[in-house]
């Protein structure tokens, strides 16, 4: 049986250098990539702003989800990586802000960096259509 394959892009660098793409849905999945607090040139907004760039970031997967029909109410799973574990109560606020009556599924996982020094936090997402 073959799969619907749907993708979606947010025009950042990131994605024609590496290969491949902010969304993808197979089914009724939709997988959103990691995603940062940046724009769609892939300049990071909020340098040093733990908060603000998990803000943005979730407002990148909400715009992808969107391309695709979908919204944030739709998802059904987090990742998020942060590179200072010590400023994981400004990225719960965030994520709370965001997801605090869609209750998804989440994990909270420290890295070392990222692939530009001045993002601090990386949103996964998967979602359900």
């Amino acid at each position: 049986m073959k799969i619907k394959r749907e993708k979606t892009f947010s025009g950042t660098p990131w994605e024609s250098r590496v290969g491949y793409a902010r969304a993808v849905q197979a089914g009724d999945v939709v997988y959103v990539s990691g995603t940062t607090g940046t724009d769609t040139t892939g300049k990071v907004l909020a340098p040093g702003d733990a908060y603000a760039q998990t803000i943005q970031a979730i407002r990148n997967i909400e715009a992808a989800l969107g391309r695709l029909g979908l919204g944030l109410e739709h998802v059904v799973r987090t990742r998020i990586y942060l590179t200072q574990m010590d400023r994981w109560e400004e990225v719960g606020k965030a994520h709370a802000e965001l997801f605090g009556q869609i209750h998804p599924a989440t994990s909270l996982v420290g890295v070392s960096r990222l692939i530009d020094p001045e993002m601090m936090v990386e949103v996964e997402a998967t979602a359900i259509h």
